[in-house]
């Protein structure tokens, strides 16, 4: 149980970061943090597409990952009320660019995502990297230079809980963001899926 609960804060809280500064400083910083603070209860996913790669690596099993992705996805749903709550009301949701070929946020979510997975991977569960100080680190700094580099294109989720929890309220608060929910879906989980596959090339011992 506390696995689960370190889960929900862990993503909670990365929601608040994102709700309420927009700024891919403080986001990388927050998640840098909460890895620390729940890396060794939980792993630390805080991210279905993560939860997605680590069980593909075989660092979980199927039914936990299931708990850990709707922990997740309720952690960030309850984020997205609290940033609402914190701004009179004003709900915020990833969002592409406007205008934009629908295809490159897809592609941006799909290619970021593999870059934290794929960090994750291997500062977290690789057996030489075992008992590292870095990893947190590493993985804050993914989600802050992923957010600068494509932000402005895809909104910069990387995290389908990022996506579907600030969705959700923003629609129930009348917004109209239910129609990009597939892009942090898909994009995500594909994105996270690669990773495993190409960890495992690079890693045959592993």
């Amino acid at each position: 149980m506390k696995n689960y609960l370190v889960e929900f804060i862990g993503t909670f809280f990365l929601v608040a970061a994102i709700g309420l500064t927009g700024n891919p400083l403080a986001i990388g910083a927050m998640l840098m943090v909460m890895v620390y603070f729940g890396g060794h209860i939980s792993g630390a996913h805080y991210n279905p597409a993560v939860t997605l790669a680590i069980l593909m690596r075989g660092k979980i099993k199927a039914n936990e990952a299931i708990i850990y992705m709707v922990i997740q996805i309720l952690g960030a749903t309850a984020g997205a009320f609290f940033c609402m709550i914190m701004k009179g009301g004003h709900t915020f949701a990833p969002a592409p660019m406007a205008g934009i070929n629908i295809l490159k946020p897809l592609i941006a979510e799909m290619v970021f995502t593999f870059a934290l997975a794929s960090v994750v991977l291997n500062v977290a569960t690789h057996s030489k990297t075992a008992g590292n100080s870095f990893y947190g680190l590493a993985i804050g700094f993914t989600v802050l230079a992923s957010a600068f580099c494509v932000g402005g294109i895809s909104g910069g989720a990387f995290n389908p809980a990022v996506g579907i929890g600030p969705i959700l309220v923003d629609t129930i608060n009348g917004g109209d963001s239910m129609k990009n929910i597939w892009i942090y879906i898909v994009g995500p989980f594909a994105g996270a899926a690669i990773a495993a596959i190409v960890f495992k090339v690079i890693n045959p011992e592993e």
